[in-house]
């Protein structure tokens, strides 16, 4: 200011117009700040994570999306926001910060990978700064989402894989409490329920003992039907596998929501098709009514080209499921494709169980190499300890099931 007055001095005792209009541009620059308006105190942002995936296993990369919302009413003109990546994860490609203007209920969005380490890492608020056009004035301010990445690995005995098919199970836990097999005995406690006391023991000895069973809780799981293009397939004169697949999985359903288990449903295809577990009479119409209309369940096969790759339906699916969840999946095995799901389910701490449609032949040397090929696939899932149900289109459902379970396939 001192200099730009000077300058303007001389100008006027020289008479020198040009030395004034230079003192003129100086005056306006250092007055410019003052006159700005300043950004909003307390600056209004949300912000909303998506990941990839939440459950990864250790060592996968997992994709972070950022999108930064202009809540309020202001104009911020230089946004510089930075995201809140626990300190344990690394960025291995593309960057967690922002930088441009936002107007009033604009948003902006960004992504960045992060590789995941086993644990649980939550990611920390997001650190926001705010300038004005000048850049004279800054306010910075931080903006939280609650997200976590949960990389943990499972110890411990699994729970029983719940099978649908044999009886709607229910699914045991290695907890003591109220069910009807036998988990242990411990000493009396205040307020134990009188029917749980161990009489017999009492009588003997004397003393108190109370009666734990094993716990029993109800199960969830998602019906995942194989209605690609290669699942089509049908001996002469019998529905296509896709038919079969359909009507097992609407007579699961029943089973299922019958023993007070929650049920879902998702495909593999030309469409998506996703329906979170759930129960009730009114959840049952939905999933009947659901495999019954969806066009991913079309009795008319798609395109050979129609649909994603099988490893990106899986881990779409993936995102959707629950880490509890288990997973029933019918398939005819007609593909390599159908293994990798599975496996790739199962991998992920899934309990996934295969039905497996017949849809091979043995009339012609192409039918009986796709009926051994289907063979294989069988015996690769069970070497990873994955049971499957060999369906033969000369028995119904259950008989399946039952000659699965008298050869210990299940």
């Amino acid at each position: 200011m001192g200099v730009t007055l000077l300058v303007g001095g001389i100008g006027l005792a020289t008479d020198r117009p040009s030395l004034v209009l230079v003192s003129a541009v100086g005056v306006a620059f250092a007055a410019y700040p003052r006159l700005s308006p300043a950004p909003p105190s307390t600056p209004t942002l949300e912000i909303e994570r998506r990941l990839s995936d939440r459950a990864p296993t250790p060592g996968e990369s997992v994709e972070v999306t950022v999108t930064v919302s202009n809540a309020g009413d202001d104009w911020l003109f230089d946004l510089r926001i930075v995201d809140g990546v626990p300190p344990a994860l690394t960025v291995t490609s593309g960057s967690p910060r922002y930088g441009g203007p936002l107007r009033p209920g604009g948003e902006a969005t960004f992504s960045y990978v992060v590789n995941a380490e086993e644990g649980k890492h939550g990611f920390d608020p997001a650190t926001a700064v705010v300038r004005d056009l000048s850049g004279a004035h800054e306010v910075e301010t931080t903006v939280a989402a609650e997200t976590e990445i949960d990389c943990t690995v499972a110890r411990g005995t699994p729970p029983k894989r719940n099978l649908a098919i044999e009886d709607a199970g229910d699914l045991l836990t290695d907890q003591g409490g109220v069910g009807i097999e036998f988990y242990q005995t411990r000493e009396y406690r205040r307020g134990d329920s009188m029917s749980r006391i161990d009489w017999k023991r009492f009588a003997r000895v004397g003393e108190l003992t109370t009666v734990e069973y094993r716990e029993e809780r109800s199960a969830s799981v998602v019906l995942l039907v194989d209605a690609r293009a290669e699942s089509y397939r049908a001996r002469e004169g019998e529905p296509h596998a896709v038919v079969r697949n359909v009507a097992a999985a609407q007579r699961l359903t029943g089973a299922l929501l019958t023993g007070r288990n929650r049920v879902g449903v998702a495909a593999l295809g030309r469409e998506d098709c996703w329906l979170a577990p759930g129960a009730g009479t009114d959840h049952q119409s939905r999933t009947m009514r659901l495999l019954a209309t969806h066009p991913a369940f079309s009795a008319s096969p798609p395109g050979d080209d129609d649909g994603p790759p099988v490893e990106d339906q899986i881990a779409r699916i993936r995102r959707q499921l629950r880490p509890d969840t288990q997973v029933t999946f019918l398939t005819p095995l007609c593909d390599d494709g159908a293994v990798t799901a599975a496996s790739r389910l199962e991998a992920h701490g899934h309990s996934v169980t295969v039905v497996s449609p017949d849809a091979t032949g043995s009339e012609t040397p192409g039918q009986r190499l796709a009926a051994t090929e289907r063979t294989n696939r069988i015996a690769s899932l069970r070497r990873r300890e994955i049971p499957v149900v060999d369906w033969s289109a000369d028995d119904g459902l259950a008989a399946a099931v039952a000659k699965a379970g008298e050869r210990g396939a299940l």
